[in-house]
């Protein structure tokens, strides 16, 4: 498979001066979007994008074996109010903006512009099949909106001239020219020691607030192994909010080879208090608070940072071939007094990012089902209690029928990757055995009752 990352490089004290670039990138996609418009009844019979570009180049690009094109791009005139530049005040109320305009920017438009009409014309027609009755507002023409942003070509708009400088090119004093920036030093060594093996593909211009990057692709080729079910070697991780994760290295006949327990007490204990710091500005009357959800979001974010590297540090260390995971679902309205700390568990987050360093070495990810693999005990003894139920003073641990006090999260971790071996055992015998499993042990042919001790029960019914 192949797998594609990204990492932006922060450009070093330059902040406004990018802003005409991207201001008359937009207008020339919105020239190409309205042209493509008008001319996709031909532009739609042509099979290939280099081709369709190719097209639209010649109505619109004046050239010397085509001096009269239909739509001429190199003297469309825009006025300064619509792209909102002050920074045009010497040319004029009324300029040709596209004068000079880079070539390969040109190219990159006319893309942008074709995807977005196609898009748009598909839309169309799903909109028209539908009940007229029921249907919504008919889609608006697409408009190059703040998601469009310039690509900078190798050699054509970028050049690198030494391993924290490079010059692009934008548009600076009225006119196209090279400006030589400077690359944050950490994002540069941090590439170096990551990426040092890959090619970059040519890097695009992105904005964030104030500061300005450029976005580096990076492609990579990476093989799952397919391992058979008898050697395979699991990581089940249990995301919690009290503790950040719990993990348990397992093998099929039900072994656990190692726990593995992370807590962030000083990172839970900041997000707490920037959670009580919003509910208290909130019971004051205030609504809105950036500065506030902007601390307490980095904080979440930082957690789930620490969490991915160390469920991926521990997948390393003991070489398993899948990480198993909860398939959960925290969308929609929370209910109760830890929303807040709901609102902020990054659960999503970090197994997204587990699953990209996973495939880039090689590991595959897999998810269960979640119901009761908490409230569920894995010896088989039923349901659980916890916290104030069971009389205990932290609900991170619970008490089993048989009176033994566990801790939660290392009994769940244990049903998730039991349940992942059952799922895999089912799905791996005929129909006619699966029959008679599922007679002998139940728990097996429900998957959201699945325990530990089912996974061992079917393991011995299977050796009989």
């Amino acid at each position: 498979m192949e797998i594609t990352a990204s990492y932006r490089v922060k450009i070093c004290h330059y902040n406004s001066i990018l802003k005409p670039t991207v201001a008359i990138y937009r207008a020339a996609v919105e020239f190409f979007v309205r042209v493509c418009c008008d001319e996709w009844e031909g532009l739609s019979q042509i099979s290939g994008a280099d081709s369709r570009m190719r097209e639209v180049e010649r109505l619109t690009h004046r050239t010397r074996n085509n001096p009269m094109p239909r739509y001429c791009f190199d003297d469309a005139h825009l006025s300064r109010r619509a792209l909102s530049l002050p920074e045009l005040s010497k040319a004029g109320s009324d300029t040709a903006v596209f004068y000079k305009f880079p070539s390969y920017l040109r190219r990159s438009a006319i893309h942008a512009a074709l995807g977005m009409v196609s898009s748009w014309k598909s839309r169309i027609s799903t909109w028209e099949e539908e009940d007229p009755k029921s249907r919504g507002r008919r889609p608006s023409l697409p408009k190059a909106t703040a998601a469009v942003m310039p690509a900078l070509y190798h050699g054509n708009c970028y050049e690198r001239t030494g391993t924290y400088t490079a010059k692009i090119k934008v548009f600076v004093n009225n006119t196209w020219d090279w400006l030589d920036i400077g690359l944050r030093r950490s994002d540069i060594n941090y590439i170096e020691r990551n990426f040092a093996d890959l090619k970059a593909s040519s890097p695009s211009l992105r904005r964030n607030g104030k500061e300005w990057f450029l976005c580096f692709a990076y492609k990579q080729k990476s093989t799952l192994p397919d391992v058979h079910l008898e050697k395979r070697r699991i990581l089940a991780v249990d995301l919690g909010i009290n503790h950040a994760c719990t993990c348990a290295c397992m093998t099929k006949e039900g072994t656990v080879l190692g726990r593995e327990f992370l807590s962030l007490p000083r990172e839970e204990d900041s997000l707490r208090h920037a959670i009580g710091r919003i509910k208290k500005a909130q019971m004051h009357g205030a609504r809105r608070m950036p500065r506030l959800w902007a601390k307490a979001k980095g904080i979440s974010a930082d957690i789930a940072s620490k969490t991915a590297a160390f469920i991926m540090e521990k997948a390393i260390a003991y070489n398993v071939n899948v990480i198993v995971f909860e398939h959960l679902n925290v969308r929609g309205k929370k209910r109760g007094s830890r929303k807040q700390r709901l609102h902020h568990w990054r659960a999503d987050a970090v197994q997204r990012i587990v699953t990209d360093r996973a495939h880039r070495n090689g590991i595959r990810i897999s998810h269960v089902c979640a119901w009761g693999t908490s409230s569920l005990a894995y010896d088989g003894s039923g349901r659980v209690e916890r916290g104030k139920e069971a009389g205990l003073p932290s609900y991170s641990v619970c008490r089993f029928t048989s009176g033994k006090i566990y801790d939660c999260d290392l009994n769940a971790s244990y049903n998730i990757g039991a349940r992942y071996f059952v799922r895999e055992i089912i799905k791996s015998v005929p129909e006619t055995v699966r029959l008679q499993l599922g007679a002998k042990v139940p728990g097996a042919c429900k998957r959201s009752t699945c325990i530990l001790s089912t996974l061992i029960n079917l393991n011995t019914e299977m050796r009989a």
